[in-house]
């Protein structure tokens, strides 16, 4: 069929992380994801306490088997796989908490066999800004000869009140610094942002999408702030509610983040996975083939594509 948009050979009007991977890889592509037991600088006193509010216990890897056998993970991972994707190939995908907040050694000790295990076509990592310095960033870049890796980083909003509303523990210039570090050593990166934010307007949501735009990922990932129980943020909003946008405003807001952002970034996530029995709000959230639909229906009615807007601009 013919697409309305140059990254996509169906009907979606912005660049699917399944549409990237199977240009790349040849097939379908499933991330078998790993809890390797790390914790993070804003939990463990290295900057703070905590963690960010609206994290889990799990440090966002609800999904994994629930046991610290990595290698029992991934077997579980690949029973997951096979039954939904038979011939799939796979993706290491150290999801939980920041996986570089380890001394390099550790790191070397840790990662060093997964370049070379013939099961993974690549690596995903998870991590923050601030976990990642020029040696560990050498490291992985010496290891990327054998198999890619890509950096997830944590972004989440580019203004500094919510930085500290969350509890994030960093800035937003060693976002930047990390991000132009792994670009200068040829590692993709994959930036996630959060919308919803109780004290963040629309125009203050487009502003991050700008920012992200201005430092060229290869990937993004947009999620909707999810209020989970026994989290920080859980806790309060059970005492004090706030106000949460809807589906329909959430659907506008991301097709207005797309059309700012580069054609050639792949979106990773549009909306992220919450555990039923966990999430307070939005409930609207759990219907993610829902919100998916709407934004594929609204984005056709516009005649709009991700890119539309887009403005190249440097940091």
């Amino acid at each position: 069929m013919n697409s309305p948009f140059i990254y996509s050979n169906d009907n979606k009007r912005y660049h699917t992380y399944n549409y990237y991977t199977r240009q790349k890889y040849g097939s379908k592509v499933y991330k078998v994801c790993i809890d390797a037991g790390f914790s993070c600088p804003n939990r463990d006193g290295t900057v703070g306490y905590g963690g960010c509010n609206f994290c889990s216990e799990r440090g966002s890897g609800d999904m994994i088997p629930d046991t610290e056998n990595i290698e029992l993970q991934i077997q579980g991972g690949f029973e997951i796989m096979n039954r939904k994707w038979n011939g799939a190939q796979a993706i290491a995908y150290f999801q939980s908490y920041s996986n570089t907040h380890a001394p390099l050694h550790a790191l070397k000790k840790l990662y060093t066999p997964y370049f070379f295990d013939d099961r993974f076509i690549s690596i995903d990592i998870a991590t923050r800004s601030d976990c990642l310095d020029q040696e560990k960033i050498a490291f992985f870049k010496s290891m990327s000869v054998h198999k890619e890796v890509t950096f997830e980083i944590g972004l989440q909003s580019i203004h500094h009140q919510t930085g500290l509303w969350m509890n994030r523990g960093h800035d937003l210039n060693s976002v930047v610094e990390c991000v132009n570090a792994l670009k200068e050593a040829n590692i993709p990166v994959c930036l996630h942002i959060i919308n919803g934010f109780p004290n963040e307007s629309v125009e203050m949501m487009l502003e991050t999408a700008r920012f992200c735009a201005s430092l060229k990922p290869e990937m993004i990932k947009i999620h909707m702030l999810h209020v989970i129980k026994d989290t920080p943020l859980g806790q309060s909003y059970l005492q004090e509610p706030f106000d949460i946008i809807d589906q329909e405003t959430y659907v506008d807001l991301v097709i207005a983040q797309l059309e700012l952002l580069p054609p050639e970034t792949v979106i990773a996530r549009l909306t992220g996975d919450g555990v039923l029995d966990d999430v307070l709000a939005p409930l609207w959230t759990l219907k993610k083939v829902s919100v998916l639909n709407d934004i594929d229906k609204e984005m056709a009615r516009r005649n709009t594509v991700q890119g539309r807007l887009y403005k190249p601009t440097s940091i």
